[in-house]
């Protein structure tokens, strides 16, 4: 299948990515040859100088359209979703969690005197976890979640485009 590059950007990066291979493969060139006690040739030298300003001019550009692109995925992402089906899948773990917690909590040790103990820490246990789901669940922890990726990703964005 041939390669289709329909975006200036596109084809931008994919020089910049051959630059960087070239740049790599010099270097390690370069290293062998002093290893054995070689100078580094000139032409290995020229195009170790002329990488590093390459790097220098397309490093800025490609880590930001590397954190665009991840904050687009990091936008349509169903977190919370994905946290109420790993607790879900985890739930007899978390009870018995829970549970142990409970028992060893030192403000909760009068709960040990009473009767059925054991089965008031079991309900405890399974309200808190479904009450956790259906926060999980509700509409409004996504949109609390989606802002709190959007400000980081947005606090984030501004710093690498700020650094000098």
């Amino acid at each position: 299948m041939p390669l289709a590059l329909n975006h200036p950007v596109e084809l931008s990066l994919w020089i910049a990515l051959g630059l960087l291979v070239l740049a790599v493969l010099t270097a390690v060139a370069g290293r062998w040859l002093f290893k054995r006690g070689l100078r580094e040739p000139f032409v290995v030298r020229l195009i170790n100088r002329g990488s590093d300003r390459i790097v220098e001019a397309v490093k800025r550009p490609i880590t930001i359209a590397v954190l665009d692109e991840v904050a687009s995925v990091l936008e349509t992402g169903n977190y919370t979703r994905n946290i109420a089906s790993a607790l879900e899948e985890n739930r007899a773990e978390l009870m018995e969690m829970v549970a142990e917690k409970i028992k060893d909590d030192p403000t909760a040790g009068a709960i040990n005197l009473l009767p059925f103990h054991d089965r008031i820490i079991a309900q405890a246990s399974e309200t808190t976890l479904r009450v956790i789901l259906e926060v999980l669940a509700d509409p409004r922890t996504d949109e609390l979640v989606s802002d709190l990726l959007r400000d980081n990703v947005n606090q984030i964005r501004k710093a690498v485009r700020e650094q000098t």
